[in-house]
């Protein structure tokens, strides 16, 4: 074979596996939703164990009924105590009700939420891979969503507790969890430094009668920057959940580490169970790759859309 015909030959298979790559994550890996299961022994000595759903990322559209059928039935097998949302719920003005469709089982189930960007504001068509330059940036012209429907969805029928910039005691299963939260970090509306008061706060409002600490403290944040998850675990953490990254959405096959991460974590922490050090402490970070996309961007490669149950278990 001439070299011309050689190159040829060779553009041809690379386009051809380039097609393949993308009719393959537009078309079938981002309907591939799957379980991410991880156990933890962080509980007290002699606690019985605790599951924990996390949610993040649904982007919900009221037309994807694959994704809610999907949501609905995990949430039924999974039979969590606790659920914890780390945001953006919304992907359309009239996300909510798919948001209502897939959520509905998790009725009176204990939850915590915090806000991503697309809890606030729609989605903007844009080119996809500018995702690939780093952080994304504010668009020019922005959709203000029903934040405030959605949030009492959560708190009044679902009976779930907001913790943007705050804190809250919850119960679930009979355990007493401390947990505190801010909002979108990557929009910079995180306030850290209301959180000690907020923590205080909480703490009166909700005294600890037979122990000088709850059974589980908890931080949640929408998405992983560094400054949060230290100044989680300085507060005491001793869990943390994150969503935003999408796990890369778009990742070599088989690789440990994204791509991309939207935000400053690491890129090998950018999705599941990792550990995050800070103040001298190793405390449980879990990033979900989370269970969508923006409508302007829906391809998922190497990267399935997925939702995390934690088995929390006693400390040896």
């Amino acid at each position: 074979m001439t070299p011309g015909r050689t190159a040829l030959a060779a553009l041809s298979a690379a386009g051809a596996v380039a097609v393949g790559a993308a009719a393959w994550g537009t078309g079938i890996e981002r309907f591939l939703f799957t379980v991410r299961r991880h156990e933890l022994a962080i509980l007290p000595a002699g606690s019985p164990s605790l599951t924990v759903l996390h949610l993040s990322d649904a982007h919900m559209a009221p037309w994807q009924h694959r994704k809610q059928d999907w949501i609905a039935r995990i949430a039924e097998q999974a039979q969590p105590d606790l659920v914890v949302n780390t945001g953006d719920n919304l992907g359309h003005a009239a996300g909510l009700a798919g948001i209502r469709a897939a959520f509905a089982p998790l009725q009176g189930v204990p939850g915590l939420f915090v806000h991503g960007s697309n809890d606030v504001y729609g989605p903007s068509a844009r080119n996809p891979l500018r995702y690939f330059q780093g952080p994304s940036t504010r668009p020019h012209t922005i959709e203000r969503l029903d934040t405030a429907s959605m949030d009492t969805y959560f708190t009044d029928e679902l009976g779930w507790t907001n913790v943007n910039n705050t804190a809250a005691v919850v119960t679930a299963d009979g355990r007493r969890i401390e947990a505190f939260g801010v909002s979108d970090a990557h929009r910079d509306w995180d306030d850290l430094p209301a959180l000690p008061a907020a923590i205080d706060a909480a703490r009166r409002r909700h005294p600890f009668r037979t122990s000088h600490r709850p059974d589980l403290v908890v931080g949640v944040t929408h998405a992983p920057y560094r400054r949060v998850l230290d100044r989680f675990v300085e507060l005491g953490a001793e869990a943390i959940f994150a969503g935003h990254t999408h796990g890369g959405q778009v990742r070599i096959p088989f690789s440990p580490s994204a791509l991309v991460a939207n935000c400053d974590i690491p890129l090998d922490q950018a999705r599941g169970l990792s550990t995050w050090s800070a103040a001298g402490r190793r405390v449980p970070l879990n990033v979900s790759a989370g269970l969508g996309h923006s409508i302007y961007a829906p391809v998922r490669f190497g990267c399935r859309p997925e939702a995390s149950v934690l088995t929390l278990r006693a400390r040896v």
